[in-house]
Parts: C-alpha cells; structure tokens; sequence
C-alpha cells in the first residue's frame, strides 16, 4: 500500500476545566495517555487527549471533519501516574487512571480512578475511585496501569497487573454498581496488555508475561472468560496490541526484542515480520478504507523520534508493508483515527507539549497532508 508524507512533499474527586490555553506553555503535555488517544465522538467530532502535571488535558474539533480545534481544556486530577480511555457504543469515554499519592510516614496510596465524559467538547464526570485489588497489603503500590473496554451494552471492564504477576478484572453491572475484584488466575504478568472489544460483544485480552503471552476470551458479552492456551513467544517490554480484524479473531502486534521490529501474529497462524523500528511502547493500529480496500494502518516512533507510518490489506501483512516517514518528531506515541468524512488522522504531541493534527489527502493510497499545530 503506497503511503506518502505531506511534510515530505514538503474517593471521589470534583472534576474543574480551564479553558482555552492554545499560546500557555504552563499548559503543555507532559505525557500520552495509554493506547488510543484520539477518538471520534457521537456528534463526529474528533477529540485528542493527553496528561498534564495537574491532570487531563483534552482538545476538540469545533465541527466534525475540522480544521479547527479547540483547547486544551484541563481537568485538574493529581498523581496520576497513568491514564488510559475506553469509548462506549454510545460515544461515551471512559478515563481509567492509576493514581499514586504519596504519604510521609508510610506507603503511598495507589488506587484507579475513574470519570466519564458523555459528550464531546463537554465537562467531566467526577472523579471517583474504583479502589486497588490488594489495598491495605504490601503489594498495594506495585498495581499496574488499568487497561479497559467498554461493552455494547455500556458496561465497564478493566484489568491490572498486581506486584505479585496476577491479572485482576473489576467491572460494573446492569445497575450501575461495581462488582468486586474477579481474580484471573495468572502468574508472572508483566507490564504489557492489549484488551480488545469484538464485534460480538465479547471480550479479548492478551498479557505479556516471560518467554509467553496469557490469552483469555470471554464466553459471551458481559459473561465469564475462559483461559486459552498460552503463545510461547518473546515480546520486548510493554509493546503488544490488538485490533479485530475479521469477526471473532485478533491480530496482535508487538515488538520482537530480537529484532527490534514489529510482527503480527494471529492464533494458529505464523508471526509476521513487519520491520520497522520502534522506539518502547506499543505501536498505533487502525482499520481504514483506502481506494475501496479494507486496509490496516500502523504507526510508530522510531528510536529517534520520527513518526513512522505503514498500511497494508487487512489479514495481507505478508505481502509486505513499507514505513514512511511523516516528518513530524515525538517523544510520546502517536495516535491513529478517521475522521467523520473517512480520511485517516494522524495525532502527535511535539516536544513544545502541542498537539499536531496531520489528514490524509485526495491523492491515491495514503497520502498525508502535511502536520497543523492545533
């Protein structure tokens, strides 16, 4: 799949918003949020999310399809160390964070936090915590990052990785409660989850773990997981995603430490080198339309920065894909979208803690327009 580079052609916590810091550097990223970061709301518009030293911060396009943005808007959350979202069918989003408070005469307090946005360009929920599997132990601060899904019927689902090497779930119910901590019975978890949503409504999560890969599916949507046999593969710290990519079966990628780039790999199938070279963490994956082909699209940064992008036909990987790159440089992972007239969006935060918005263009393949400062 031809890609082309525009820049080459050339407790419960009060939610509170400052609006519209678009020239205040005391407003700039300091870090991405986990996994996707740029979604596509009910209403079409996109909306980019990103960590400040205070909290959240959050841009939105003024109407669907852009250009014009606005923010960021901050909403004041402290000690995050993580953040990640899930977006509901109904274009709600949820933020799932792990927040570390320290204490001065004992162990900090670590537990997830969680608020809601239910419309795009509008106020967060409060912030409420959803506890720690192993609070009150000494395993309390070594909880992992929370990584969640959202059912079709609206019901949250999110993981962590205990200090021990455990998998715990937590979810809420039809009315509206949390259920307790569901133990799923893993050892030597690492850092490294990749929990994806089907098009059936069940749940698919894969955890890296030393020389494996721990895979669970659940039964039916909303029900009981079952444990599948583990992957015997090497995967490099932190790197492994997921993206459905034919009903009921996942493509993973994930960087092979041997190599240093990514592979895809799928159940009963072979791992597939893509090349590439990844800096840490996972790479960006998307399902797009591209000449009238159904077409998966990748991004990463490689180890000096450089935003680099690939598309291939979806299930094709071994036809063979060709990294470009888009010009723009990044010490945060970047994010992949379409957008509501179907154009892939490429969303990078730059070293000035901005975020940069570059659309594909008219020409043929994957051709992008050069990066806009929002």
């Amino acid at each position: 799949m031809r890609v082309k580079s525009g820049r080459a052609d050339r407790g419960s916590t009060p939610a509170r918003t400052v609006r519209e810091h678009r020239n205040d550097d005391r407003h700039a990223a300091v870090a991405a949020v986990d996994g996707q970061w740029l979604v596509r709301g009910k209403d079409g518009r996109l909306t980019a999310y990103a960590r400040h030293p205070e909290g959240l911060l959050r841009w939105t396009e003024t109407r669907p399809g852009g250009p014009e943005w606005s923010g960021p808007d901050l909403f004041v959350i402290r000690h995050l160390t993580n953040l990640s979202l899930a977006q509901g069918a109904d274009g709600y989003v949820h933020f799932l964070g792990r927040r570390c408070v320290p204490k001065k005469d004992t162990q900090p307090v670590v537990d997830v936090m969680h608020a809601i946005q239910y419309q795009s360009g509008r106020a967060l929920s409060g912030w409420h915590s959803l506890g720690n599997p192993r609070r009150n132990t000494d395993q309390a601060p070594g909880m992992g990052a929370p990584a969640g899904v959202v059912s079709p019927s609206g019901l949250v689902h999110f993981f962590v990785r205990t200090a021990a090497g455990g998998v715990m779930l937590r979810r809420d119910d039809k009315d509206g409660k949390w259920e307790s901590w569901h133990n799923m019975n893993a050892r030597e978890a690492e850092d490294g989850m990749a929990v994806t949503l089907g098009a059936s409504g069940a749940v698919d999560l894969l955890v890296q773990g030393p020389g494996k890969a721990m895979h669970w599916r659940q039964t039916s949507a909303n029900g009981g997981f079952s444990r599948e046999q583990d992957i015997p593969v090497q995967m490099a710290p932190a790197s492994v995603t997921a993206l459905e990519t034919a009903p009921g079966r996942c493509t993973y990628y994930w960087t092979d430490p041997a190599t240093g780039g990514v592979v895809a790999y799928r159940l009963g199938g072979w791992v597939v080198p893509l090349g590439g070279t990844p800096a840490e963490g996972p790479v960006s994956v998307l399902r797009a339309v591209l000449d009238g082909y159904d077409c998966t699209v990748l991004a990463h940064r490689d180890a000096d920065g450089h935003v680099m992008l690939a598309a291939c036909g979806t299930e094709n990987e071994g036809g063979g894909l060709w990294w470009s790159p888009t010009g723009e440089r990044t010490d945060m992972p970047p994010a992949l979208a379409v957008d509501s007239v179907g154009r892939v969006v490429v969303g990078t935060i730059g070293a000035d803690g901005a975020l940069y918005i570059a659309r594909q263009n008219a020409e043929p393949g994957l051709a992008m327009a050069p990066a806009e400062r929002v």
